[in-house]
């Protein structure tokens, strides 16, 4: 295969580059390259501030690297040896995670942390399907049972026999969650009025439910974290970005993926800011996919509002956190600027599914 015609790639920026026959050689000791290989190919793909993420290729052998992203990094982010480690561990229970080749924290590689994994050929769904695809309704049904299908296969995994459970403190992990987002909120706090805020934040002080199950968690899981195999686009062939994985709550990962699960109905600001595929016709709606989560695992849902509201409430942290460094002057993107109506919008709709029957 050629690297560089994979969908979303780009060439590796000039402040992104790395030592690339010095990774050959640490990959051919290591036994992960035949020594006779050839030189590293390397193209990029687009991730802003999250960790730099590569597609490398010598001959038939293809893999992705990652890395932290440049500059000083708070403690505990971006930990390489972690996400490696889960992956390590989660990969043969659980197939959709790719398999780790290998994980090196010596400096004199490529001058920080990374490793690499197996490269998955699949297709991250966000507002659009690639512009030669003829999309139809029952894609959309697809896309949406398999998306929950992913979800109970994962909150299957034993924590305790895969070894997983040393990634987490399941014990009062819920709470933890709704203090610490909370107490985020009035850290990132700007001179600007957020109205229904301080009610958003009683009421899920107030409301968090007493966690029923312990299972791994992804912790991020959304479409544009899922790779789908074309030119079909209804089928799973991996999950990727498992830095921030854990083990807790599994309605909390329903929550945060229905959270970004924007439906036609929902406020123009809304589907503005999370402009998504799962407007079209033929996609579940969230409360179909909460239904279908329940069915295929077990579980109740009857608390699924708090846990959709949390995970709106968390989207509006996210956003304030980025939103403060803007007017403080510590970013310039204009992107950024805009955010103060999209946290708005979140807090507001959060309030309004607090006050739905």
């Amino acid at each position: 295969m050629d690297i560089s015609t994979v969908p979303g790639v780009m060439p590796v920026r000039e402040e992104d580059q790395l030592d690339w026959e010095g990774l050959r050689t640490y990959l051919v000791r290591e036994g992960v390259l035949p020594s006779d290989s050839g030189p590293l190919m390397a193209v990029q793909f687009p991730t802003g501030a999250s960790n730099l993420t590569y597609l490398i290729q010598s001959g038939e052998f293809v893999a992705v690297l990652r890395r932290p992203p440049h500059g000083p990094l708070p403690p505990r982010a971006h930990d390489m040896g972690r996400e490696s480690s889960i992956l390590a561990k989660l990969h043969p229970h659980f197939p959709k995670a790719p398999k780790p080749y290998a994980y090196c924290e010596e400096p004199r590689v490529i001058g920080v942390p990374f490793f690499v994994m197996e490269y998955r050929p699949g297709v991250p769904l966000d507002d659009a399907f690639p512009e030669d695809f003829a999309y139809a309704p029952e894609v959309g049904r697809a896309i949406s049972e398999r998306a929950i299908q992913a979800l109970a296969e994962l909150h299957a995994v034993d924590p305790v026999a895969s070894g997983l459970i040393q990634f987490g403190k399941p014990e009062g992990f819920l709470r933890r969650q709704v203090d610490g987002w909370i107490e985020r909120f009035h850290r990132s706090r700007t001179d600007e009025d957020v109205p229904h805020a301080d009610a958003v934040m009683a009421w899920l002080s107030g409301h968090a439910p007493e966690s029923r199950d312990v299972t791994v968690i992804h912790n991020d899981f959304k479409l544009n974290n899922m790779l789908f195999a074309p030119p079909a686009y209804q089928h799973i062939v991996g999950i990727v970005d498992w830095e921030m994985a854990t083990v807790g709550d599994p309605l909390f990962d329903l929550g945060v993926m229905l959270s970004y699960w924007t439906e036609p109905s929902d406020p123009p600001a809304l589907q503005a800011l999370f402009p998504s595929v799962t407007t079209l016709e033929g996609f579940y709606s969230r409360r179909e996919m909460a239904e279908r989560y329940a069915q295929e695992t077990g579980r109740s849902v009857h608390d699924m509002k708090f846990y959709y509201v949390f995970g709106v409430f968390k989207l509006a942290v996210i956003l304030q956190q980025i939103y403060v460094r803007y007017k403080l002057g510590k970013t310039s993107d204009a992107r950024f600027a805009r955010f103060g109506d999209g946290i708005r919008a979140l807090v507001e709709h959060a309030r309004a599914e607090i006050d739905r029957p």
